[in-house]
């Protein structure tokens, strides 16, 4: 009987021991399985030993202004470098195309230098969301040979539209003028005309419309009395830019409002973006890339603006 009792005992304490072993955790934290909600849905396991899923995939198209693109061209190699599953295709073609390909779901972003009411109807503007990750300024840039560093309002209204054709009508060489000008898509044309000019102005005979920008200073570093304009981050030794009434083409004057011919560098998306599109673009507005590949590459981060404007061009608070 003795021998029983003692069975039975051992018996019990060796089942104590391994419920014990069972619903214990050695590191202290407690799994819960999956559930199924009411809706027939499986709820995850909310544990500490889960682990996210943060990787980044998928593909961007981004299209439009030729002033923005070597700064998407810079920070998408970089986002790629950073996010292997990454990939972010940058095209140009001019704001307006840019603008219209985002809206028709061609494109995941489109690059522009002007507001999507500027270019689009007002229907087609309201569905897009606009990012602004940089300023760009623009400069009138001449051939070497043109012999002039500035011009006056309206000395380049009267260049543009065709009633000055020479330089020497403006203080300058003894040179026929050329304008090399860009299409009636380009953003970097809108803002030219609207806050240099003043006016949107036809394209005289003899000039040369250009999509690229980088076309664009080519000819007129290479055509004898040639004259155009381009963003600042173009500009480089192979040509001269010009002062506007007196005021140099310079940061400084662009971000304290003396210099006029800026504007905003925007990325459209069509409704609120998502996945790869919205990370490429929050890391864009990130302090290593506004700090850096902007201002490397001549543009300006909104932030160091002391002045801002509205879509109609005038300044706000």
């Amino acid at each position: 009987m003795k021998s029983k009792k003692t069975l039975f005992g051992t018996l019990t304490l060796t089942a104590m021991l391994a419920l014990t072993a069972c619903g214990g955790n050695s590191g202290g934290t407690t799994t819960t399985e999956p559930t199924t909600g009411t809706g027939g849905t499986t709820t995850p396991p909310t544990t500490s030993e889960q682990p996210a899923d943060t990787a980044i995939s998928g593909s961007i198209l981004a299209v439009g202004s030729t002033a923005l693109q070597p700064l998407v061209d810079q920070v998408g190699q970089k986002f790629m470098e950073e996010n292997a599953e990454v990939t972010v295709q940058v095209q140009g073609g001019g704001s307006g195309t840019g603008l219209t390909q985002v809206s028709e779901g061609a494109a995941d972003i489109g690059n522009s230098d002007v507001f999507a009411e500027e270019k689009l109807d007002a229907d087609k503007a309201a569905e897009l969301v606009d990012h602004q990750v940089a300023v760009v300024a623009m400069a009138t840039v001449v051939n070497k040979d043109a012999g002039v560093d500035n011009l006056t309002k309206q000395q380049l209204l009267d260049v543009f539209s065709g009633k000055v054709t020479n330089w020497s009508e403006v203080g300058g060489a003894d040179k026929k003028i050329t304008i090399v000008n860009r299409p009636s898509s380009s953003g970097t044309r809108a803002t030219f005309e609207k806050y240099a000019l003043g006016e949107k102005v036809e394209n005289v005979e003899g000039s040369i419309e250009q999509d690229s920008s980088g076309t664009v200073k080519q000819i007129i570093a290479d055509t004898s009395g040639a004259v155009g304009y381009l963003a600042f981050s173009y500009l480089d030794d192979t040509v001269t830019a010009l002062s506007y009434d007196g005021v140099e083409p310079t940061d400084e004057n662009v971000q304290s409002g003396e210099y006029p011919v800026w504007a905003y560098e925007h990325m459209y998306t069509k409704g609120e973006p998502e996945g790869a599109t919205k990370a490429f673009l929050d890391y864009f507005m990130t302090e290593e890339v506004q700090n850096s590949d902007v201002t490397e590459l001549g543009y300006i981060p909104v932030s160091s603006m002391e002045v801002k404007r509205d879509a109609e061009g005038k300044v706000v608070q």
